[in-house]
């Protein structure tokens, strides 16, 4: 079977939504991270075969986002792209998808994209707005016309906002952070632990930006001729603190709940690319890969508890790598929010009666807090939806190189009640 490797990767700041890279859309977003992808992989774009794109807010003026940004980055018509949604997990759909197309022996060359400008979603006219809309562009005499504008009322200019609809599942009913209450509660998982783990996130990511350890994988961004470039991050926050975390009411539930927006992941914009080939065909480019996937795999839970996906996957992941926890280095897990992630490490210690057959579960263990999310995580970096998988990896494999280790867990949880993990190895130069 052809393997896989990854040869690089680079991903944009993330910035908070509404803010630096709000007139950015999401085909310009990833424009420019697959350019300079390519750029810093020193390959030009007529060796690429096919692009691959997670997305989840795709926008409404660029179906198929994947082609738009292909042909937009340079990559010749001829080759193919396709756009991939796995909710939160597309940004590692595209990775994984990628890997499976060059062991196919299909492509040679694949770009891997995950990306998402939330600051675009739309807001939505309600339906019986729609029908008035439809009815006046039906209207022909002035006097239909004016019946048809009579018809409004205010209330019918009150939009959807599409944000919210899309982070409530349609099956359960339920918004992502009602499910993160759910296991804090069946987790007995205090607001103090959640707004705790919350301010480590902050600390390790301001500590990863202030020693530079962010360099490597984050590109500058010059959105607009009269903007300041962005060179890192907007989100992580030095001055966080207890205090102001223990001030900010809960969200989702107001009354009894403890998931505060402070403790959950910011929505943001951002775009993460990576560059994987067939591991003979990169030797015979004089290319030097990065890394390789171990395994990779992907598993169901109740949509009501999504945020336990992580060990119904990892369970699967390490039986298909043949390793247990203990051989894995650093663990890269997604932040939706603190009480899912902590309700995950409870899980590690203590797995689920339906996680899996009793071998995949076996191989769990207590998480080690030194390994886990080393650099900060989505709380204080941001959580563009479509790109946050690549993301995962490719801060997963830089840090595995810094730290001269070999094996990496990069997993998240999957609104609808899915979670994805991939065990990455990191290839020595």
């Amino acid at each position: 079977m052809p393997e896989a490797v990854i040869i690089g990767g680079v991903r944009t700041p993330f910035v908070r939504a509404g803010e630096d890279l709000r007139d950015t859309p999401t085909p310009e977003l990833g424009r420019l991270v697959v350019r300079e992808l390519l750029y810093r992989c020193d390959v030009p774009p007529d060796q690429i075969d096919e692009l691959i794109a997670g997305n989840v807010a795709p926008p409404i003026d660029s179906a198929n986002v994947a082609r738009v940004i292909s042909l937009r980055a340079g990559i010749p018509q001829d080759r193919i792209a396709h756009t991939v949604n796995r909710n939160c997990a597309s940004g590692l759909e595209s990775v994984t998808e990628a890997a499976a197309r060059i062991e196919s022996g299909a492509v040679k060359s694949v770009v891997a994209l995950g990306v998402d400008s939330m600051s675009n979603v739309p807001l939505l006219f309600r339906k019986k707005c729609v029908e008035k809309f439809a009815g006046l562009m039906k209207a022909k005499t002035l006097g239909q016309k004016l019946g048809g504008m009579l018809k409004f009322r205010p209330s019918d200019f009150a939009p959807l906002i599409g944000l919210k609809l899309g982070l409530t599942d349609p099956v359960t009913g339920l918004l992502m952070g009602d499910t993160a209450e759910i296991l804090a509660r069946e987790y007995h998982i205090s607001r103090d632990e959640q707004d705790m783990f919350a301010l480590r996130s902050h600390e390790k990511a301001c500590a990863a930006i202030e020693s530079g350890r962010f360099l490597n994988e984050t590109m500058t961004l010059y959105p607009e001729p009269k903007s300041s470039p962005i060179s890192g991050d907007i989100g992580p926050r030095a001055d966080q603190s207890m205090t102001r975390l223990q001030k900010l009411k809960p969200y989702f539930d107001r009354q009894w709940g403890s998931v505060t927006v402070g403790n959950s992941c910011g929505i943001t914009d951002g775009a993460v690319a990576l560059l994987l080939m067939e591991a003979d065909h990169a030797a015979s480019l004089g290319l030097k890969p990065i890394g390789r996937i171990r395994a990779k795999e992907y598993a169901g839970c109740d949509p009501s508890r999504m945020g336990l996906g992580p060990v119904y996957s990892t369970a699967k992941a390490l039986k298909a790598a043949d390793l247990t926890m203990d051989d894995i280095d650093l663990i890269e897990l997604n932040e939706a929010f603190a009480a899912q992630v902590l309700a995950c490490q409870r899980a590690f210690e203590k797995p689920p009666q339906d996680c899996g057959d009793s071998d995949a579960a076996s191989r769990l263990r207590p998480i080690d807090e030194d390994k886990l999310n080393v650099n900060g995580g989505a709380i204080a970096i941001g959580h563009p939806v479509g790109a946050t998988g690549g993301r995962l990896i490719l801060t997963l494999l830089e840090e595995l190189k810094r730290r001269d280790q070999q094996f990496g867990l990069a997993t998240l949880c999957i609104g609808g009640g899915q979670g994805g993990a991939v065990i990455v190895e990191r290839l020595a130069a």
